[in-house]
């Protein structure tokens, strides 16, 4: 049986005494090494660079300057993690090994910065860990995060969906605020299947714009029709001359989540705008007499408080296809590489 921790033993003083130590320092070490063990917690992380995800066992993170720690109940797969997991950031963003993956986190504040007034133990909060150095991350039982991107979750809005909100929500209300569509003008969303596509189309239709997005003709009409769309074309055809047969005077906007950028961009009327998170800048438009904006999704507490009023308020819907457990986060992984419709979400028991 292991001895209670801060005890002494005669074994430990003769050590000690031979070591030429001081007693008190033995307790002081016996009492932090039982601490960190007790303070340890399930994570999903890679030890390096091409590194298999897998459940670790690591100590709780402490919340730093302008942060919250916060036990954590659940989360969601994005692109970024897909990224991550394949060491296709090295060079681009610092890593800081073991690295827990995972942006997307709702639960419950467990203790914050004491610069953090606004945000006090016990609070369901939602958000997104945004930090310039790749360590800390929301596939684990706690994270730490950002207050700057961490919001209150307020009633009506349940912490599973609230997991899968923040990243790709955020990203879709920047691209619909971008080409900002009118009452009946028509908006392409090539890209739509995943989780920021279904938000932009629903967002896109709540503006009243006549939708029109790429995916699976027959097995997602029907999910596509209850978010919005007006009209489906293939995403595995020759989009730009599907979308051109059917609005041959051109369209108004577009939302570039996927295919060629440029070949979209003719579709669009003189002075349509485009809106990219692949990266489409204004000077390659080679003279295209259309707007091009690249698309940066910044979760800042007042965009997050839009989203989670959206939902609340019925107007925004988190697609939840599949919930997996903490553990089966590679397979999740995996999963979403592969092709998803709408969002994976990880729930943190």
């Amino acid at each position: 049986m292991a001895r209670p921790a801060g005890i002494i033993t005669k074994a430990d003083i003769a050590r000690a005494v031979a070591a030429g130590e001081d007693l008190n320092s033995v307790r002081i070490r016996d009492l932090l090494l039982v601490s960190k063990k007790e303070h340890a917690m399930k994570a999903i992380a890679i030890d390096g660079f091409g590194s298999p995800p897998s459940l670790h066992d690591l100590p709780v993170p402490d919340p730093g300057e302008g942060e919250v720690l916060v036990r954590v109940r659940a989360s969601s797969v994005n692109g970024f993690d897909v990224s991550v997991a394949g060491g296709n950031l090295k060079g681009i963003m610092e890593h800081h090994f073991p690295v827990v993956l995972g942006r997307d986190f709702a639960g419950t504040v467990e203790a914050a910065d004491p610069g953090v007034p606004s945000l006090r133990p016990g609070e369901a909060v939602f958000g997104v860990v945004t930090k310039a150095a790749l360590g800390d991350g929301a596939f684990g039982e706690y994270v730490t995060a950002p207050v700057a991107h961490t919001a209150l979750v307020p009633a009506g809005l349940d912490l599973a969906a609230a997991g899968a909100l923040g990243l790709a929500g955020t990203a879709a209300l920047a691209a619909v605020d971008a080409v900002a569509p009118l009452p009946g003008e028509t908006v392409l969303v090539s890209g739509a299947t995943g989780g920021v596509g279904a938000f932009v189309v629903q967002l896109a239709a709540a503006s009243g714009a006549y939708v029109i997005s790429t995916a699976r003709p027959g097995e997602d009409e029907a999910y596509f029709r209850d978010l919005g769309t007006h009209h489906i074309v293939d995403a595995a055809g020759d989009v730009p001359a599907a979308v051109a047969a059917l609005r041959p005077e051109g369209i108004h906007a577009v939302v570039h989540l996927a295919g060629d950028g440029l070949e979209l961009a003719d579709l669009l009327v003189p002075g349509g705008r485009i809106a990219s998170t692949l990266g489409l800048p204004p000077d390659q438009l080679d003279g295209r007499a259309v707007q091009a904006m690249p698309v940066t999704a910044v979760p800042d507490r007042r965009t997050l408080d839009r989203l989670a009023a959206d939902v609340v308020h019925g107007q925004l819907t988190v697609p939840v296809q599949r919930t997996y457990p903490l553990a089966d986060v590679p397979r999740a992984l995996a999963d979403f590489a592969a092709g998803t419709r709408g969002k994976l979400a990880i729930s943190v028991a």
